[in-house]
C-alpha cells in the first residue's frame, strides 16, 4: 500500500483528478465544505496516519477563500497524524 496520499480542495478538483491519474493513485476522499456561518468544514474519510499527504489548490480568485480551505485542510491533515504534508499551489494568489 502506497504511503502518498493526494487530497483536493475545491478550488480546482478537475487538475487533482488529472494529477492522480498520471500517477495511478485513486484520489483520497474528504469533503470539503462550510457551516451554517460560512466558516470552512473538512472531513476526511479516510486514515492518513503515517502518510504522506499532498493537497493539491489552487489560490485563484475567490483568492482569501481558497487559501483558508487550503490552511484548514492541512490542519485538520496535521490534527489526524500525517507524516508529511506538502501542499501544491499550482497559482498562488498574493505572490506578487
Amino acid at each position: 500500500m502506497s504511503k502518498m496520499m493526494v487530497f483536493t480542495g475545491n478550488a480546482n478538483p478537475d487538475l487533482a483528478r488529472r494529477v492522480v491519474r498520471q500517477l495511478h493513485i485513486p484520489l483520497g476522499d474528504a469533503y470539503v465544505g462550510k457551516f451554517s456561518d460560512g466558516e470552512i468544514s473538512v472531513e476526511i474519510n479516510e486514515n492518513v496516519r503515517g502518510k504522506d499527504v499532498f493537497l493539491i489548490q489552487p489560490t485563484c480568485a475567490p483568492t482569501n477563500d481558497n487559501l483558508m480551505e487550503l490552511v484548514v485542510m492541512a490542519d485538520a491533515f496535521r490534527r489526524s497524524s500525517a507524516t508529511r504534508i506538502t501542499a501544491v499551489i499550482p497559482y498562488f494568489g498574493y505572490a506578487r
